[in-house]
């Protein structure tokens, strides 16, 4: 029997099977695992479950009956191993009912895993609670399995890592329910005890760069505030004095900077927090640093963390900083457009310059602040345009650099398009963009169309993306701009405090309406939009005392054919002083007022500047009004028009 048994077990670990999961003969049966037998299934059934399909169950084994298989055999592992990966059992047994001849019949005895009713947290405030709660997604029903709980907790883990609680404790606990069968409801204990703070950093090997140089090319990981100017002050003087006798000033400036650097350390703006994935960061940064410095070859050697009893931690980084390197020879190859000195000028680097790669990079492919090569190039359509710096010599302190060019030819545009857009029309997008069909391809122009168009307001700035789909057979390129659209429109309600009572104001915006669709009744989602046309309504009042209402509508491409905008606005407001209009004291004063305007973009000096002029009129009415209008005794109808030319950029 014991043998048996083993051989049992060892089956079971050659077919990878959790041991719980166990294949077994009725009473005074017996498997000869040295001698696997050919069968027919006669049957299957399935016990144990309540909750779960039979019949579901066999389909999902694998096994059917009529199939020939051998026992014991892979089929039957298989088939063990497929309801394993269901998540849905603690306890698999697969038995063999009976024997008829070659004819074998199976039963799955299956032990179900409970599922969730609900769960709770505990020991976390409600804010931490609401954002686990959609990071672990947790859902009525879920079958409640070892992998939920572990990645349950891995979540929470990760969540309060992120923010410096290093320490956090998560405690699961399951209770049945005891109101539905087979579910539990989950306990989540959280303890997050407090935060980890860095005490201090210290940076082991730093022969050429100071200490606090590196530290300040951190910029997560940051030292906890220390201020403790009396620690160890008899050994501070003791140790100034000493240098003192022999007149070493620069010794006794390292004494107190050391002193100051470890006791006083005030820091406001940045936290000390841990948070292993800032860490990770800043420790590349810390490379970059050197490298910036000339420093190509410096490396990280290692690195520990201590902890302190006071939950603060401890850093030591060990680095090894290698020689500082030039610049000495720069030799352009492939260049035909441009010549070697033109491009020296650009490149700004020369011999005997510190060499810095990623300065360097900047350089040749992408300067924010300026022009680098790659846009030179490609701001001229060459589009294929591609540049490799190759270090070919390294001696000594100096780098020979070999910059690789490869100019290709110039790419013409040939289709533009907007993709994405539901509501905006595509003449209203394409009107913005630089990129037209028949142009040499411009990065600048690329980027600035993505600008304009993220301007407008119509679509999620931060999902419009152009995609330049290159034809290198004839030289050709299209473009399109994926795009997602966003509510332009802006609804205004608010109150204030003026003239001694509330003032209430409600104003409407609509920033991509459409005039042309005003009568469509179709189009009203809930208003006609997708011209890029602005229509705004306002009202404002503090009661019988005075009210404003006024309306605007702007086109900004009039004919669209040109950025001409046209604007026309209309207003009218009533002040009075609160008594009945039938009373012998009433008084009022009304301002009706209309403004035409025209803007259009200028050529000169660029066409970011443009030119605004505009015509208004205002008619005032008052009654009873003299203070504010002396001549004809505050009663009348008095008129202003003037003229506004507005330059701007």
């Amino acid at each position: 029997m014991r043998l048996r048994n083993l051989l049992i077990i060892f089956f079971l670990l050659l077919v990878n099977l959790p041991l719980s999961a166990q294949i077994s003969l009725g009473e005074g049966r017996a498997i000869d695992y040295s001698n696997p037998k050919d069968y027919y299934i006669g049957g299957i059934t399935v016990s144990g479950v309540k909750y779960l399909d039979g019949n579901v169950l066999i389909m999902l084994s694998g096994l059917t009956v009529g199939d020939k298989i051998k026992v014991p055999g892979d089929k039957i592992s298989l088939s063990i191993r497929k309801l394993w990966e269901q998540g849905l059992f603690e306890d698999i047994t697969l038995s063999v009912s009976k024997i008829v001849d070659d004819q074998i019949f199976l039963d799955f005895n299956l032990l179900e895993r409970p599922r969730l009713s609900k769960f709770q947290f505990n020991g976390i405030k409600k804010s931490d609670a609401d954002d686990i709660r959609e990071k672990i997604r947790l859902v009525k029903g879920d079958y409640v399995t070892d992998n939920l709980l572990i990645k349950t907790k891995n979540i929470i883990h990760k969540f309060y890592s992120d923010k410096g609680f290093l320490n956090v404790a998560v405690d699961i606990v399951l209770k049945k329910d005891s109101t539905t069968a087979n579910e539990v409801t989950m306990y989540i204990n959280i303890d997050k005890n407090e935060k980890v703070k860095v005490f201090s950093i210290a940076i082991h090997g730093n022969n050429s760069i100071s200490t606090d140089l590196i530290k300040a090319s951190f910029k997560k990981t940051k030292e906890k505030s220390v201020f403790n100017p009396m620690n160890d002050l008899d050994k501070v003087t003791y140790s100034a004095a000493k240098e003192a006798s022999t007149l070493d000033f620069v010794e006794i400036g390292n004494v107190l900077g050391q002193q100051a650097s470890d006791n006083i350390r005030i820091r406001i703006f940045k936290s000390s927090k841990f948070i292993d994935e800032d860490y990770q960061t800043d420790k590349q940064l810390l490379i970059g640093k050197y490298n910036e410095l000339g420093y190509r070859d410096a490396r990280i050697i290692r690195d520990s963390i201590s902890k302190n009893e006071d939950n603060t931690i401890n850093i030591d980084i060990w680095v090894e900083e290698g020689p500082k390197y030039y610049v000495r020879n720069i030799t352009w190859i492939g260049n035909t457009k441009y010549s070697s000195a033109f491009l020296d000028r650009i490149l700004k680097i020369s011999k005997g310059d510190v060499y810095d790669k990623a300065a360097l990079e900047e350089a040749l492919t992408y300067n924010p602040n300026g022009v680098d090569i790659r846009s030179l190039y490609m701001d001229d359509g060459y589009l294929f345009f591609d540049v490799v710096p190759v270090e070919t010599k390294v001696e000594n302190d100096s780098i020979d650099l070999e910059i690789r060019m490869h100019e290709g030819k110039q790419a013409t545009v040939n289709k533009v398009s907007i993709k994405g857009n539901t509501k905006t029309n595509d003449h209203v997008a394409l009107r913005e963009v630089q990129t037209r069909p028949g142009q040499l391809f411009s990065r600048d122009r690329l980027i600035r169309s993505q600008r304009q168009l993220a301007q407008l307001k119509y679509f999620d700035a931060e999902k419009l993306t152009p995609n330049v789909n290159p034809n290198p057979e004839d030289g050709t390129v299209d473009i399109s701009y994926d795009v997602t659209e966003t509510s332009a429109d802006q609804i205004e309600l608010s109150g204030g405090w003026g003239y001694g009572r509330i003032v209430g104001t409600l104003g409407l915006s609509f920033n991509n309406f459409s005039l042309k669709n005003i009568t469509n009744l179709k189009s009203w989602r809930p208003i006609p939009a997708g011209d890029g046309q602005k229509l705004s309504l306002r009202f404002q009042t503090y009661g019988k005392g005075y009210y404003s209402y006024s309306f605007s509508f702007t086109e900004p491409w009039l004919g669209g054919q040109k950025p001409l905008a046209l604007s026309l606005s209309y207003f009218h407001s009533k002040y009075t002083n609160g008594l009945a209009a039938n009373d012998v004291a009433y008084a009022y004063f009304k301002i009706d007022g209309i403004s035409v305007g025209l803007g259009t973009q200028l050529r000169w000096p660029d066409d970011y500047f443009s030119l605004y002029q505009s015509l208004n009129y205002n008619r005032y009415n008052t009654f009873n009004y003299a203070s504010i209008f002396t001549f004809g005794g505050g009663n009348g109808v008095y008129n202003k028009k003037w003229f506004r030319a507005v330059n701007e950029s």
